[in-house]
Parts: structure tokens; C-alpha cells; sequence
């Protein structure tokens, strides 16, 4: 029996998910005597350091949690989980954590991008029972913009680079802590994870962790969901957002059952997409609520889900928050949110009032969850121009000339699927959801979309040079040889594709196999 900590907060589906994938029984703590009775306790701390510690204290959680780890009991610990550990943080000037290890936890100072978000390695300091049965050369997922600071050597148990050394695991005595996610690392996550529960596991010392790690580039599988003509939820694809052939929505296949083949072929994430409004729906209902639960119920990487992360209301008059969208979307197993078309009008507010309001919903779920928890999907489109002075927004200069011979142009976003221009340019409205607290940009361009003609690299290459946060590269891959070129003609995170992948055209393995030696990527 696994006794797991829920303060309510964040993805704990997918910790239940995998530690039921393994065999074993989970219970939820939801009191301070479950914690005191646990024989396995797994924390899972997901969002924001002061948000957990101020619901820790009010659930009465924190002195049983004290006493259950003073007594060197099983306890694994994942992301905020492990930052908990220690004295407090800079996410949260004055909030005391559970200071059971001395230091704090800071803030990534580096000209990389930050959140550190991806499948990185670990360099081992000392042997561990989680380590069992690893080589040392596997990679496990991270997603976080601080990490712990400790002048407690012994209770080091792993470092990662990330533009220097930080701390990526802890332990001490049978307390075990991680800033990976082991129930998004895939196979070697689920081995992590085995290790912790069973009993009868001996230390052991990796070969292969020792050295520097390195950051590698990851390969998302998109999902475009809407419901065809007959109300069934099906993948679909667009060729320049238009998701019709012969007057029939395409269906490409079923959205959980699709994105389980994507997993076993390798995905280092999956994106679902829901461009179907599913505006009568309550809440609860919302068919990409199942999707999402069938979904993570198998595939043990991160999980996008975007598409309605607004406020609404119902056809029974109920309204919603966003916040409260994206946490029935976290609950059942999202581990980010994407917002589309609500980030241009945010960001339309926030132009012409000057300032934050801190009540949209990029601040929301940003403020609880953390920033690595949103990101923004944007439309962009190009609109050419004579000369720069043509137009106020961020200019250009493009090898492919306009359709009357012009040599400059400008990245126009769009709303409701593409089919509405408005007077936002990518690169400000990126700027923009930084300074919201977005964590990520999922980076489209209509003009490539379904085009196989390649990533537009000169607006990637604008829209990455002006934020400091990761870029997911999207829209108009046909071939392995473009997902080359824009790791290397671009310093984007990752690279994002849909159609191709649906029809096999380029294997997600196949695609891995000809990047092996070229790029770093996780096999």
C-alpha cells in the first residue's frame, strides 16, 4: 500500500497511474493521521512553493509531515516535493518550508532559457536503491524554474546540468527526493519508481552517471481534437487550419488510442488540441476531460492539453473561472495548459492598459500552478510590407519575398482557428505572456501549416530571440531533415508536428534514428 500526499493541487492522476501500473494500491492522505500511518509515503508537490506551503499549513499537514520524516520512514518526494524539504524559497519571500535538510531553493541563473523544461541526464554522487537496474545514460523529464541549494554534501544523491550544476536529487537515510518527474520519465521513471516501493532492493551505482549532462531536444506529438459530424471525438488535421476534405472532418484516428502508439514510439511529449468549443458541456462533462484520464492512464510522458482555458458559462447558467478549467484539466491529467486565442485578447487588455491586472487567466493559473504550467499556442500569419515604416510592429527582413517583390514582413496573430486577423504581432504578444507568467510558447505559423515545406525559421528565430523562455517550434515539418534544420538554424527547446506523424509519413522512431549523432535527444 502507497499512502499519497494530495494537498490539491496539480497532475497527482499520473503519480497514482503509474504506481497502480506497477501493481500496488494507492491511498490518499487526507488527513494528518493517514501521513502518520503511511508505510510508503509518496509527496508529489506540483505549482507554486507558497501556494503548497500555505495549504500544507492550513490542512494541518506540516507537523505530522515533520514527525513522519524525522523518523527516516519511506518517503519520495517529486519537484515541489523535494523543494519542500528544505528552509524556503525564492518563489515565496518569508515561507518557511519543512526544513528538514538545511538550505533554500533559487531561482535558475543562467542565459538559457528558463523553466528548465525537459529530458535531461544525472550524474550520481552516491549509490541509491532507486537506481537499480539503470545504466546511467538514461534521461528523465524535468520541468521547473528553481532548484535547491544545500551545503549538506551528503544528502546530495544526483546533480544535472543546466548551465551549471544544480541539485536534481536528493537523500537522506530512507527519505528520497527528486526535482524529475519519475511518473513523466517513461520507462525509466516507472524503474525509479518500482525501486522506491520495493523492499527488496539493494544500493546501487550507475556506470554511466558521472560526467556532465546535457539538455536533449524534444520531439512533440500534436493531436487536433474536434467531434466530426456524427458528435465522435476523432484526431483530425488541417492543411491551412482547414480540418474538411470532401466535405467530411479528416479522422485520423482515436485521440487516447493514437496517443498511446505515439508513447510506445518514443514522443517526448504529447499535445492534445481540442478545437471543438464543447460549450454546453458542464465542466465535468467535457469529453476531453475522458480523453484526458484514458490517456494518462498509459502514457507515462507530459500531457498539453489546450483548447476552452477561459472563463465560461454552461447551458445550465453555472459559470467557470479558467483557473478552474485548468484544474479539472490538471486533475485528470494534464500536466500543462495551452491558451490559444484568450492570450491575444489578454494581451490586447494589457497593451492598452499598460499594466498587469493580475486577474487574467495566464496570471490565474500561473500564480497557483507556476509558470511551467501554461503555455501559449499562437496563430501567426505573415503580412508583407514595403518598408519597415510601413507598419508599427516588429519588422523583418525576409528571403521570401511578398507577392508583389516586397522584402519585408510581420507576424500577424489570429484567433478562432486562424480565421480572424487582429493587431498583435507574435513577437509582442510573446513578450507579453513572459511578463504574464507564461512558461512556454507553442510557436504555429498558418502560412506553413500542412505545407511540408518546412519550419518557418526567420519567425522562430524572431520570436525566440525576444523571449527568455522555452519555444516549441510548430507548423510546416514534412520530412526528418527539417526537424534538423531547425535545432540547428534555431535555439528553439523542442519541435512539434501532427500530420505527418498521424500518417506515418515520418515515424516518430525513424525521425529519432536519423537525429542520433546530430542532436541530443533522448532514444
Amino acid at each position: 500500500m502507497i499512502t499519497l500526499l494530495d494537498y490539491g493541487a496539480g497532475n497527482v492522476r499520473s503519480v497514482i497511474n503509474a504506481v497502480e501500473r506497477l501493481g500496488e494500491t494507492v491511498r490518499i492522505a487526507r488527513t494528518g493521521e493517514d501521513i502518520l500511518a503511511a508505510e510508503r509515503l509518496i509527496f508529489p508537490g506540483v505549482g507554486a512553493f507558497g501556494n503548497m506551503m500555505r495549504i500544507l499549513n492550513e490542512k494541518g499537514f506540516v507537523v505530522p509531515l515533520k514527525a513522519y520524516l524525522a523518523a527516516d520512514r519511506p518517503f519520495l518526494g517529486i519537484c515541489l516535493g523535494l523543494q519542500a524539504l528544505f528552509d524556503g524559497s525564492a518563489e515565496a519571500p518569508g515561507v518557511t518550508g519543512l526544513g528538514f535538510l538545511p538550505g533554500t531553493v533559487k531561482r535558475f541563473e543562467t542565459d538559457l532559457s528558463v523553466p528548465h523544461i525537459g529530458w535531461n541526464g544525472l550524474n550520481a554522487r552516491k549509490p541509491s536503491r532507486i537506481f537499480n537496474g539503470l545504466s546511467g545514460h538514461e534521461k528523465v523529464y524535468f520541468v521547473h524554474s528553481y532548484h535547491v541549494a544545500t551545503d549538506d554534501a551528503s544528502a546530495v544523491l544526483t546533480t544535472t546540468d543546466y548551465g551549471y550544476p544544480f541539485v536534481s536529487a536528493v537523500q537522506k537515510g530512507n527519505v528520497i527526493a527528486t526535482q524529475f518527474h519519475p511518473e513523466k520519465s517513461g520507462k525509466t521513471g516507472l524503474r525509479i519508481l518500482e525501486n522506491f516501493i520495493r523492499s527488496d532492493v539493494t544500493p546501487y551505482l550507475p556506470i554511466g552517471m558521472s560526467g556532465p549532462t546535457l539538455l536533449a531536444k524534444r520531439i512533440i506529438a500534436c493531436l487536433d481534437v474536434r467531434s466530426n459530424d456524427r458528435g465522435e471525438l476523432v484526431v483530425t488535421k488541417g492543411d491551412q487550419y482547414d480540418v474538411r476534405e470532401d466535405g467530411e472532418v479528416r479522422n485520423l484516428g482515436n485521440p487516447a488510442a493514437l496517443a498511446g502508439r505515439y508513447y510506445r514510439d518514443g514522443a517526448d511529449e504529447i499535445t492534445f488540441l481540442n478545437i471543438t468549443g464543447f460549450r454546453d458541456f458542464p465542466l465535468e462533462d467535457m469529453p476531453m476531460i475522458e480523453v484526458l484520464k484514458q490517456t494518462s492512464r498509459h502514457v507515462f510522458v507530459p500531457l498539453t492539453i489546450g483548447g476552452g482555458i477561459r472563463d465560461y458559462t454552461d447551458k445550465d447558467g453555472r459559470a467557470y473561472t479558467a483557473l478552474e478549467v485548468a484544474a479539472v484539466y490538471f486533475r485528470s491529467g494534464a500536466d500543462k495548459v495551452s491558451i490559444g486565442s484568450d492570450a491575444v485578447y489578454i494581451v490586447e487588455e494589457y497593451l492598452k492598459a499598460e499594466r498587469r491586472t493580475g486577474e487574467s487567466a495566464i496570471e490565474a493559473i500561473a500564480r497557483v500552478y507556476g509558470n511551467q504550467a501554461v503555455v501559449i499556442s499562437v496563430d501567426p500569419r505573415r503580412v508583407y510590407v514595403a518598408s519597415p515604416g510601413d507598419t508599427p510592429h516588429p519588422v523583418i527582413e525576409t528571403d521570401f519575398p511578398g507577392p508583389e517583390g516586397e522584402h519585408y514582413c510581420w507576424y500577424q496573430c489570429t484567433v478562432k482557428g486562424g480565421r480572424e486577423g487582429r493587431d498583435v504581432d507574435a513577437v509582442t504578444l510573446a513578450r507579453v505572456c513572459e511578463t504574464l507568467g507564461a512558461g512556454e510558447i507553442l510557436l504555429n505559423c498558418i502560412d506553413r501549416d500542412g505545407t511540408n515545406a518546412g519550419f518557418d525559421i526567420e519567425l522562430i528565430n524572431a520570436v525566440k530571440g525576444a523571449v527568455t523562455i522555452p519555444v516549441i517550434a510548430s507548423s510546416g515539418a514534412g520530412c526528418v531533415e527539417h526537424f534538423h534544420e531547425v535545432f540547428t538554424r534555431t535555439q528553439v527547446e523542442s519541435a512539434l508536428a501532427a500530420g505527418i506523424f498521424h500518417r506515418e509519413e515520418v515515424p516518430i522512431g525513424e525521425l529519432k534514428g536519423y537525429l542520433s549523432g546530430k542532436i541530443e535527444i533522448r532514444l
